[in-house]
């Protein structure tokens, strides 16, 4: 009896002796404590860190341009500079992180970390500017990804998530709302559907995540509007939808091969609702139509007003121009337009911006996109962009309707015909002197 006495007392000594852990309670008042951690436990791996080294060329400090009068040009400097930002793990099977093309814009290295801290060099494997997507590829094992979302199932107000790494502070966490959706027109990129959230955004979650609570990737974290590059709770994410499309793209052919309609388009305004008896404010008209183009042949006509693509509808120019930019060549179409005030619906198939001057002369790829018309100035032959087609080929090298050619790779060149064969003597690198607004300037299109 006294042995078991003595057990007991020793048994509840230890009892006391035990020291106490805190915890997280499992509920406040009788309800759940809702929690995002979950979550983010199987997200933020995915979530990866970004660090750039290019060479900006710059000229001496200390040197007054005046001596460039007696000396000739000073030569440049090339000063290494830093850049920071976010990506997402698209493929981790094959490796491939989709991050925002002005992240990677001009890097010599691309050092990629991991959430468990691992660093590695990446390779990249395709940029569009015009939306401001890119793909990297690293050779690291066991990548976790992240599953996508639908994001043309997004409403305003869902909740959402930021993740990245803002002012190079790794693996940081925003929450709040989807604020708007379908926001064009800011000028940031060529191709915009934004959608907007009070997230905190910050230089550095470029290229991160927007994630829904389920951890499906919604967005592509690519820019913020507020003073000093600082988040004032207005945050700018690309389309996982977009997104996606753009990243196979890239994959497929380290490119994106836009097609065309071949129309010239604008916004269905409430003045010419009325005038084409249109009840809907919703859709974009067609002010023009290319002779020959995919619109042409689907019998589309001026003064259509095209309200749906594939069913989705169409609410302005801006949405019709990223719907059209996003579609691969040959991809078939079905348009809902209405004419003379009544529903009508065509089949298009998109192809491939021209590569041939308005003679039918074929030219270089490089040069896809813009049309080019033989002309007369002051008596001499000559060559002049007729139209540049924005987002292709042609208008990223830097080509401007009403350019005259004067030369291709250093032969004078006085027709499309002369032009065609100058192109023919060297298709990888295409060094044109060109006249622009009365001033002659040299163009290096590789």
């Amino acid at each position: 009896m006294r042995d078991r006495l003595v057990a007991i007392v020793v048994s509840s000594l230890m009892l006391f002796a035990m020291p106490a852990v805190a915890t997280i309670p499992a509920a406040v008042d009788g309800q759940p404590v809702p929690s995002l951690a979950p979550m983010l436990e199987r997200a933020k791996p995915a979530i990866v860190h970004i660090a750039t080294t290019s060479r900006a060329t710059s000229a001496h400090p200390g040197l007054d341009p005046f001596f460039e009068h007696f000396f000739g040009v000073v030569p440049k400097r090339r000063d290494k500079s830093r850049g920071l930002g976010s990506g997402v793990i698209y493929d981790a099977a094959n490796g491939y992180i989709i991050t925002n093309a002005h992240v990677v814009e001009d890097a010599e290295d691309i050092i990629v970390t991991l959430s468990n801290g691992h660093s590695e060099k990446a390779k990249l494997i395709g940029a569009d500017p015009e939306a401001d997507i890119a793909v990297l590829q690293i050779g690291a094992k066991g990548l976790q990804g992240i599953p996508l979302a639908d994001s043309s199932k997004l409403r305003v107000g869902d909740f959402v998530v930021a993740i990245g790494n803002p002012f190079g502070l790794k693996q940081t966490v925003t929450s709040g709302i989807v604020s708007a959706l379908g926001r064009s027109g800011l000028g940031i990129e060529s191709y915009e559907n934004f959608i907007q959230t009070d997230a905190s955004i910050n230089p550095g979650n470029s290229g991160g995540a927007l994630v829904n609570l389920k951890g499906e990737l919604v967005g592509i974290n690519t820019a913020i509007l507020g003073p000093n590059g600082a988040s004032i709770g207005i945050g700018f994410a690309i389309p996982a939808n977009m997104a996606r499309s753009i990243a196979d793209q890239l994959i497929q052919y380290g490119e994106v091969r836009r097609g065309r309609l071949g129309v010239g388009i604008q916004d269905l305004t409430p003045a010419l609702a009325r005038a084409f008896n249109i009840d809907d404010r919703n859709g974009a008209v067609v002010s023009q139509v290319e002779e020959g183009s995919p619109a042409d042949k689907a019998g589309i006509a001026v003064g259509d007003v095209i309200v749906a693509v594939n069913g989705d509808p169409i609410h302005d120019s801006a949405e019709l121009r990223n719907y059209i930019g996003l579609l691969r060549i040959d991809s078939k179409i079905e348009l809902d337009v209405v004419r003379d005030g009544k529903p009508k619906r065509l089949t298009a198939v998109i192809e491939a911006p021209p590569s041939h001057d308005l003679q039918g002369n074929r030219l270089s790829e490089k040069l896809a996109g813009a049309y080019f018309q033989d002309v007369t100035i002051d008596g001499d032959p000559a060559i002049a962009v007729a139209g540049v087609e924005p987002g292709s080929p042609a208008d990223r090298a830097g080509l401007v309707e009403g350019d005259i050619i004067l030369s291709v790779n250093r032969k004078r060149v006085g027709n499309s015909q002369e032009m065609a064969e100058a192109i023919a003597l060297n298709d990888r690198a295409l060094l044109m002197n060109i006249i622009r607004d009365g001033r002659g300037l040299f163009l290096l299109i590789q």
